[in-house]
């Protein structure tokens, strides 16, 4: 069975809209998080606003990014109650329930499937029980306003943190996964 593993970059007071405007130190161990992650994945999902913003981008970024070879050339599954197409090579719209195609897609063989940014698929999965993983890289900032992973009012969600640990530039690199009584 498959993993999906979230990965997020968030504030102190739970901010994950725009991180180029409050992630000031990315470091090493960071881009190493992440790139351990992307090594273990052979597909990602994205959400309609995140599948927007980086079509327009990834297809022809430089190809020394690390990043750009990863996600040009891993299959892409696009949830969206509004788009009818999906343009950008490897990607895949989902049509119907994304809780039925993510349950399916976790039932094939295959490595972890990855979601960066897409804060409403991360939240859809998480209350679904899909989640298996989340790995937030948290800045040492409050942001004071902007999209919160967990906007107030949500449901209460227990996780367990799986691992924990600060990198140079003293943000918390943290994998949580389903709670779990010990």
């Amino acid at each position: 069975m498959r993993n999906v593993v979230a990965s997020l970059f968030i504030t102190l007071d739970g901010v994950i809209e725009q991180p180029h405007d409050w992630q000031f130190d990315f470091d090493e161990e960071m881009g190493d998080a992440l790139t351990a992650e992307q090594e273990k994945q052979d597909a990602v999902l994205l959400g309609r606003v995140t599948y927007q913003m980086w079509e327009g981008y990834w297809p022809t970024a430089d190809p020394e990014i690390d990043f750009t070879g990863f996600i040009n050339n891993t299959p892409k599954y696009v949830a969206s109650t509004t788009l009818d197409t999906v343009s950008w090579e490897g990607s895949n719209l989902i049509k119907g329930s994304l809780v039925d195609e993510v349950a399916r897609l976790k039932s094939e063989a295959g490595r972890d499937i990855g979601i960066y940014g897409s804060p409403s698929v991360v939240r859809s999965l998480l209350y679904a029980g899909l989640l298996d993983q989340l790995l937030l890289l948290m800045s040492p900032v409050v942001a004071g306003s902007g999209q919160r992973l967990i906007p107030e009012g949500s449901e209460l969600r227990r996780l367990t943190l799986l691992e924990g640990r600060r990198s140079p530039s003293g943000a918390m690199i943290l994998r949580y996964g389903p709670y779990s009584a010990q």
